[in-house]
């Protein structure tokens, strides 16, 4: 069965799978990213017009990280269903659960109209955005590496994250547009919300492509063996979340330190840079976007670049090598945007996201890689998710405190750096995953030294 499992399925319908994952996170994203966005922009106006323009952003951007606050209870939900249930079903509601949340926001009356309803209104549906995406990247990044084979596994893995800078391409893309096109007085009266409802249409045809494809066939294969094994011990089978923290505490503990850089330096790159290039260097909303958009673009074709070398080096090296080059990048990346140069920036914000796409790149074959079977949605989730409640939830609010205090970048880079420090400590410490076989469904492969030793139930979760 598990030789079945992992017979690698053809070019043809992996790059099928790989478009319905792409797509799915791509559109997720485009609304999570969004909404950072328009935090930045306009929601401080909107939502809290009786603050300090800063105090306001500060809010603004609290609203912000509430959604991170929700993705850990998504992961734990989405992880739990999808070990039970599959990764397919749980990808369909995660992605309308997001839609819906991202088109009722463009529906949202403001602060004007309802007074202290709007801001309550707005952080209850940026709950529901956060709730969704701590279910989607878990499952997307397992649809896809549970049907290709080792071999190049860290290469199709890394597409479903380039649906990241997908979403922040096309989300600063329709925001730079709009705000090219229209007075800042119509786009804060009404143009901010078109984004909002364009995610309805883009749910649309990305429910349309993700119905199109099939269960994983290591999911298929290990949800039939636990199923017998059941018959035949007539035991019930343990929850994936006590396996993940019995089995797999310190993968799960490792995964949450790897994120600590990348997703720390990601919303500092892409989201506070938004406050600081317009306050602290003066520099217009129209540029600060121009250059974010670009440098996503490049940032979009360089991940599948950095996966293929982590098929090649390993997932450690590639993912050591972002880290510790987003630490040295961060004093040149805001002396270059102090000089209120638009090459400056663009160069600024593109290096930064092409070390962050060393770290982001393999993380979805790396963390897969880590946990079995009948665990791994649970354990890359969990893993992934609870670290952004500490790392990308704050991150902006951090940095906007910091520089309301110190009107200096000093501290914001020293902040990321810290953070760096724990991602390499992490990494170090993490076993090279690189070629283990993901159909091994009794997790011999996630638990090399210890397999032996764990009770046979353990083991096939």
């Amino acid at each position: 069965m598990a030789a079945s499992a992992s017979a690698p399925p053809t070019t043809r319908s992996l790059k099928r799978i790989v478009a319905a994952s792409l797509i799915g996170t791509t559109i997720e994203w485009y609304d999570f990213f969004l909404y950072g966005s328009a935090a930045a922009l306009v929601f401080n106006k909107l939502f809290f017009p009786e603050s300090e323009p800063l105090v306001g952003t500060l809010l603004s951007f609290l609203t912000y990280a509430v959604g991170f606050a929700a993705r850990p209870l998504g992961a734990l939900v989405f992880g739990h269903y999808g070990d039970r249930l599959g990764r397919k079903k749980l990808l369909v509601l995660s992605l309308l659960m997001m839609g819906g949340a991202t088109f009722a926001i463009g529906l949202l009356p403001t602060h004007a109209t309802v007074g202290a309803a709007a801001p309550v209104l707005l952080t209850v549906l940026r709950l529901v955005q956060g709730f969704a995406l701590g279910g989607e990247w878990g499952g997307a990044v397992l649809l896809v590496s549970e049907h290709g084979d080792a071999k190049r596994r860290g290469f199709w893995a890394s597409w479903p994250q380039t649906g990241a800078p997908a979403g922040q391409l096309l989300a600063t893309g329709v925001l730079s547009a709009l705000t090219a096109l229209m007075s800042d007085s119509a786009f804060g009266a009404w143009g901010w919300r078109i984004p909002f409802l364009l995610s309805g249409v883009l749910v649309v045809v990305g429910l349309w492509i993700r119905l199109s494809v099939d269960e994983s066939p290591v999911f298929k294969a290990a949800l039939a063996q636990a199923e017998e094994r059941k018959a035949v011990a007539a035991a019930a089978e343990k929850m994936p979340l006590v396996a993940v923290l019995r089995h797999h505490w310190r993968d799960v503990l490792i995964a949450m330190g790897a994120r600590m850089a990348e997703n720390i330096s990601y919303y500092v790159i892409t989201a506070f840079i938004l406050v600081y290039a317009t306050t602290a260097a003066d520099l217009s909303k129209q540029t600060a976007l121009n250059a974010v958009l670009i440098a996503s673009a490049v940032h979009f074709a360089v991940i599948p670049m950095w996966g293929a070398l982590s098929d090649r080096v390993g997932r450690k090296p590639v993912y050591l090598v972002g880290a510790i080059g987003v630490a040295l990048w961060m004093f040149p990346f805001f002396a270059l945007i102090d000089s209120r140069s638009f090459g400056n920036l663009l160069l600024a914000v593109t290096v930064g996201l092409i070390f962050h796409g060393a770290m982001y790149a393999p993380q979805a074959a790396f963390f897969s890689e880590m946990f079995a079977t009948r665990m791994r949605y649970s354990g890359a989730s969990i893993g992934a998710q609870f670290s952004s409640v500490a790392a990308g939830a704050p991150a902006p609010l951090i940095a906007t405190a910091l520089l309301a205090d110190f009107h200096s970048s000093t501290p914001i880079s020293l902040y990321v750096i810290a953070a760096a420090l724990i991602t390499v400590l992490a990494v170090a410490c993490a076993k090279e995953t690189r070629n283990r076989d993901l159909a091994d469904i009794d997790g011999a492969a996630a638990e090399p030294d210890a397999s032996t030793a764990l009770p046979a139930d353990a083991r096939t979760v």
